[in-house]
């Protein structure tokens, strides 16, 4: 059966997952994939007579690998010409690491130019690849 998981405890190694409304615990043992569950994946699964969910897989659509949403391009432009107020980290979702870059700015009277430089030259070599939630750059 399909469900979505509820609940996961990473300290108990324990689970709920949700499936027509009806709730099935679970625990790391008959996790299949090799990646950690996370609340809101859906699954596949099977219900033992207890009512526990056991063989849980991810459904084939999450295991399909991410797509490439942002461009490498504007993200080494914007780190090159605006760098010093994190346009590109901005622009790749990394907010806080945005911020960060502003106040160093802010901080040291302009020095944060030559942090938005070395990141563009990152971006666009391919060191920095993959925006925050870990999508490569088109």
């Amino acid at each position: 059966m399909i469900g979505i998981i509820e609940s996961y405890d990473l300290e108990s190694q324990t689970g709920v997952i949700k499936s027509v409304e009806v709730l099935y615990p679970f625990k790391i043992d008959d996790w299949l994939p090799q990646v950690a569950p996370e609340v809101g994946d859906e699954v596949d699964f099977s219900a033992d007579e207890a009512g526990s969910a056991q063989a849980i897989n991810l459904v084939g659509a999450i295991l399909a690998g991410p797509k490439a949403v942002k461009s490498r391009y504007i993200a080494a432009a914007l780190g090159f010409f605006l760098g010093f107020v994190g346009a590109h980290r901005f622009y790749l979702g990394f907010y806080k690491m945005g911020l960060a870059q502003i106040a160093f700015t802010a901080a040291t009277q302009g020095y944060g130019v030559l942090w938005g430089f070395i990141e563009s030259i990152l971006i666009f070599s391919g060191h920095i690849n993959k925006d925050a939630k870990g999508r490569p750059l088109k």
